[in-house]
């Protein structure tokens, strides 16, 4: 088990510096448990630093571990990661204790998804996947109610009372949660993104994205989840978003115009519910920071349940473990956010995390975005398209 002792000596003068990404729920937790870890630990300070959502997404985890000590990044990143041994192993320095109640208490496969080639690379301290979210006064302005089928969806949409993010990786991980839905499970054979006896009902998944995005309010398709989500809680006339991936601090009083109301996602016609994308953040240390007792301290720290549900939670995160969703001041503080959407991540589909699966994300992404731009691709090709990156980009010993 990991020994951290206050004021060790050896420990005196230790700079450690981070990376997360540039919205309130993921820098400013980063910001408290830092201050609070400095505190309670003299000689050691940490320095965060942020970058934009894309840049969250998009920065190569080689660069970032040559630069920071911490790294707050996502799950799909872990292949590479452990392939060319950026991270440290962090269950070779935690206590099977502290990892089993990590495990037990996560937040749908959040703790599970930073597992790969028998190692825990990552602490799930954040989870999120796409949620809905509405207007309870916009909705009652407009004598309308939540719609609980797609059906129901496209008409609350044809009124103009709807916003999807269609940004190019938010519609790629829509693609996702439909074909999970119709029944063609994305990679499930492994070497096609959806097998061939499925691809009647991939196609039908890009169609119904594309239909649905056609009838959202203008400019969906150049917007991400924050922005969704801004809009909404700004707009006159915006009232329902369908999926997005759950921002708790737009459920927070005070922190926009107007409060959001956030529940589960809503069922095929058939009866079948979305099953969304997996997504939130975890913690990490670099293979090459130079005090590594700190920074697991520190990581394990955050991570811990009585941060997670306490100063994590009052800071404007979004924490990853499960005692904070269920905590009754957490929910008070956020319109019940956290109960209430809880069984949409329990639900949430994992992708993969092979070495290369960045690199497809984002060739895949901009083959969806561009078909639901309009061009002239059917949705046949377009599934030839993701198989044709999937061959490009994923090594056939991964």
């Amino acid at each position: 088990m990991l020994t951290f002792v206050k004021g060790n000596s050896t420990l005196d003068m230790i700079e450690l510096t981070g990376i997360t990404w540039n919205h309130t729920r993921g820098l400013m937790p980063m910001l408290a448990t830092a201050q609070q870890f400095e505190e309670t630990h003299p000689g050691i300070t940490i320095r965060w630093e942020k970058r934009s959502l894309q840049a969250f997404a998009d920065a190569p985890l080689s660069e970032l571990a040559k630069q920071f000590d911490l790294m707050v990044i996502d799950h799909p990143s872990i292949g590479e990661a452990a392939t060319k041994g950026l991270l440290l192993p962090l269950d070779e320095h935690l206590s099977s204790e502290f990892l089993t109640d990590q495990q037990s208490n996560s937040v749908g496969q959040s703790h599970a998804s930073y597992r790969y080639n028998c190692h825990q690379w990552t602490l799930a301290i954040d989870a999120a996947t796409p949620i809905a979210g509405w207007r309870l006064d916009l909705l009652a302005r407009a004598s309308a109610t939540l719609p609980t089928t797609w059906s129901e969806l496209l008409e609350l949409a044809q009124r103009g009372l709807v916003a999807v993010p269609g940004l190019a990786i938010d519609s790629l991980m829509a693609f996702f949660m439909l074909t999970n839905a119709l029944g063609a499970e994305p990679f499930h054979n492994g070497n096609t993104v959806i097998e061939p006896e499925k691809r009647e009902a991939g196609g039908l998944a890009l169609a119904m994205l594309r239909e649905l995005l056609n009838l959202s309010a203008p400019g969906s398709l150049d917007r991400n989840p924050i922005r969704t989500w801004q809009l909404l809680a700004e707009s006159d006339t915006v009232a329902y978003c369908p999926f997005a991936y759950g921002y708790s601090n737009y459920s927070r009083q005070g922190y926009a115009s107007h409060q959001l109301t956030t529940g589960n996602l809503i069922t095929l016609d058939n009866g079948t519910p979305l099953r969304s994308t997996l997504g939130g953040a975890g913690i990490s240390v670099s293979a090459q920071c130079k005090h590594r007792d700190a920074a697991i301290a520190y990581a394990a720290h955050v991570a811990s349940p009585l941060t997670q549900r306490t100063l994590y939670v009052s800071s404007g995160g979004q924490p990853g473990h499960r005692a904070a969703w269920l905590d009754e001041e957490a929910n008070r503080i956020s319109n019940n956010f956290f109960a209430n959407t809880l069984p949409t991540l329990d639900a949430a589909w994992v992708r993969p995390r092979w070495p290369r699966f960045i690199a497809f994300q984002d060739a895949a992404s901009t083959i969806v975005h561009s078909y639901l731009r309009g061009n002239d691709a059917t949705e046949q090709q377009v599934l030839a398209d993701l198989d044709a990156a999937l061959r490009r980009h994923k090594e056939p010993s991964a």
